[in-house]
């Protein structure tokens, strides 16, 4: 389980799980989500709110995108911020989920 910042002080943190950031990688939905600017805004975040829930839309039945629109995505805390640390997250989590792949 990661941990990541919900603000900038460290005073509110959202759990992410290995599950959240498999189903992250499932489904793509960092891919092309931030601008060529590179700043992630709250407009991002919306962006990515409602990439989840047109997924949820077409593929209901999926019990991990639910869960990480619950835990993460829809978190009250999720805001710029706390997206950019599950970007960074992720980041960091991806090499190890594919040195995890290439050993199966």
């Amino acid at each position: 389980m990661y941990q990541i910042q919900a603000n900038p002080s460290g005073t509110r943190k959202i759990d992410v799980t290995e599950e959240h950031l498999q189903t992250l990688k499932k489904y793509q939905l960092l891919r092309d989500l931030v601008d060529s600017n590179g700043i992630i805004t709250d407009d991002v975040v919306d962006k990515l709110r409602f990439n989840v829930r047109a997924l949820l839309e077409s593929s209901a039945e999926d019990k991990a995108l639910l869960r990480l629109c619950l835990d993460v995505v829809y978190h009250p805390n999720m805001k710029a911020f706390a997206l950019h640390q599950l970007v960074l997250c992720y980041v960091n989590w991806l090499p190890t989920a594919a040195s995890e792949e290439n050993e199966l």
